[in-house]
């Protein structure tokens, strides 16, 4: 039996990073689909979060851990999967900060812009979650979709560079968050710019089958949720 139980539910990007990252770094681990059950009485005693995705393990103090930053942080630092998430101070500070300002700035206004069409619920305190009407509504998504051009510049400019990768010339774990949350913009035809589709490409290349297989099944969503809309 694997060591490591990882709960997810596949059409999220945040659990595809983790689905990713486990395959990428060669881990073993068994994958429990937990659609429809995160809110029930087994599931919240060991998560009262209801968040995944999710692990797991022995070793961890609580037996469990969510959040994908965290949980890929974690699984290098007990593996020394140093080529992911490297000691190197300076190097690693890049990384956090990469992952840190994808969390913090750059995913609320992916959330704000993707969630309303592909189902998903917006949080509450904004526009989308309000008894606002549907005009008020589509005009705070469209506001969140033109925010998206400024941090996502800000990854080419300053956190990737002329490198491949935010980790250099190999994918690092802020890579795979930030790739994977890329994914979510095929949802409203985002143009993304030429630099962008070569890196999600060159992700998708190295990584293998790492990144295509799992990223499929948020890929099939999208195309399903589109069919639907058209």
């Amino acid at each position: 039996m694997s060591e490591i139980k990882l709960n997810v539910i596949k059409p999220s990007v945040n659990n595809l990073t983790v689905r990713v990252f486990l395959r990428a770094a060669g881990l073993e681990f068994s994958e429990h689909d937990v659609f429809g059950q995160t809110r029930q009485a087994e599931f919240l005693a060991r998560n009262p979060a209801h968040l995944t995705p999710m692990i797991e393990e022995t070793g961890l103090p609580r037996g469990a851990l969510w959040e994908s930053c965290a949980i890929m942080q974690y699984l290098c630092n007990k593996h020394g999967l140093e080529e992911f998430y490297p000691t190197d101070p300076a190097r690693r500070a890049m990384i956090d900060s990469a992952m840190f300002y994808l969390i913090g700035t750059f995913y609320p206004y992916l959330a704000r812009a993707t969630y309303p069409l592909l189902g998903f619920p917006q949080y509450p305190g904004e526009v989308g979650h309000s008894d606002a009407d549907a005009p008020s509504k589509e005009a705070a998504r469209m506001a969140a979709v033109e925010a998206i051009a400024e941090p996502l510049s800000v990854f080419q400019s300053f956190y990737i560079g002329d490198q491949p990768f935010i980790g250099g010339n190999k994918p690092s774990i802020a890579d795979i968050r930030f790739a994977c949350t890329l994914e979510f913009l095929a949802v409203i035809d985002y143009p993304l710019p030429d630099w962008a589709k070569k890196y999600m490409a060159n992700m998708e290349e190295t990584l293998g089958a790492a990144y295509s297989e799992p990223a499929a099944d948020v890929r099939g969503y999208i195309s399903y949720v589109r069919s639907k809309a058209a």
